[in-house]
């Protein structure tokens, strides 16, 4: 009976002192990871702050890569979808313009029908104003 004493009191000893070296460990990686990105976000703040603008409630996604991509390809823009969600390709029907991450079933059974062949618009603002109509 001594030894499982002795074996149990070992077991929560070490115990103790893994859960006392591992608190410690986070903890100041935890502080210097928050150090970092202080002094990161203010090199960022001072630098990006003029530029930056917000938009709430968009249907994309990832906007800041559709206007680089809409500068690119002028003209006509094909929503259509895929794999049951839509996508945005340009006038080539290849190149991918926009990943909307929007599924098909929140549109009605209509519209479902007219985006599984496809609708052509002629700049990106009236595909998101399209999307924005049928999300909001």
């Amino acid at each position: 009976m001594k030894r499982y004493m002795i074996c149990l009191f070992l077991f929560v000893g070490v115990s103790g002192a893994c859960l006392v070296t591992g608190y410690f460990l986070t903890r100041e990686y935890r502080n210097n990871m928050a150090e970092t990105k202080t002094e990161t976000s203010g090199e960022i703040r001072g630098t990006e702050a003029e530029t930056e603008t917000v938009v709430e409630n968009l249907a994309a996604v990832n906007r800041e890569q559709v206007q680089h991509q809409a500068d690119e390809v002028q003209g006509e823009f094909y929503l259509v979808s895929e794999d049951g969600f839509l996508l945005v390709f340009g006038k080539d029907k290849t190149t991918i313009c926009l990943y909307t991450h929007i599924p098909l079933m929140d549109f009605p059974e209509g519209e479902q029908e007219r985006l599984r062949e496809g609708i052509w618009f002629s700049d990106m603002m009236e595909v998101i104003y399209y999307l924005e109509s049928y999300t909001s």
